[in-house]
């Protein structure tokens, strides 16, 4: 694992255990991530991730959404779920060079790198688009998997200062809002792109 996602990943981690959130990272078989880099073209730094931090269990936790990283052991049928939603409405829509890494837990739509836009770092930007609906329509969540990881890091961080409680609108703008300048230091891109706003 590189340092920029080593980083990335430690402060996912601490920040689950500051919380005191369970969450669970393994090590993915080698022989399970090659597999998965044939099939589904996964790029460099999220093969290294899967190897290093295969997320077992892990499920962000704000207060307006909560991201379920998938396990590398899920991958492939993780594909097959988003490509038959709907009732296949929106499959044929669905690039193949989009590969599911993480779900809303709230709303049910994908977390997914785009495969065919690699980094010079090896790594992908990472796309939401809303289930339920005729089409996939993709919003930039982040420029890079590691700049994902420090956004829902710090959403979560973020998250702490509001409690547990269930919030109205208004404490939801107000999340939004502490929200903004923290994203932009992190990716501005995505900040434009609003998915966290």
């Amino acid at each position: 694992m590189d340092s920029d996602l080593a980083d990335a990943v430690d402060g996912l981690r601490s920040i689950f255990e500051k919380r005191k959130i369970p969450a669970s990272f393994g090590k993915a078989p080698p022989e399970l991530v090659e597999a998965l880099k044939k099939q589904l073209k996964i790029p460099p730094r999220f093969r290294s991730f899967l190897l290093g931090a295969d997320p077992v269990n892990v499920e962000s936790l704000t207060p307006v959404e909560r991201i379920r990283l998938i396990p590398a052991e899920e991958l492939t049928r993780a594909q097959a779920l988003v490509q038959s939603a709907d009732g296949g409405k929106s499959a044929g829509d669905w690039k193949a060079a989009w590969v599911v890494i993480g779900e809303s837990a709230l709303l049910g739509d994908p977390y997914f790198l785009d495969v065919s836009k690699p980094d010079p770092e090896g790594d992908s930007p990472v796309y939401t688009a809303m289930s339920g609906q005729d089409r996939w329509v993709p919003t930039l969540a982040a420029s890079s998997f590691a700049q994902f990881l420090r956004i829902m890091a710090t959403a979560m961080e973020t998250a702490s200062g509001f409690g547990d409680t269930v919030m109205d609108d208004e404490d939801e703008e107000n999340f939004r809002e502490a929200m903004r300048p923290k994203v932009k230091v992190i990716d501005a891109a995505a900040l434009r792109a609003g998915h966290w706003t």
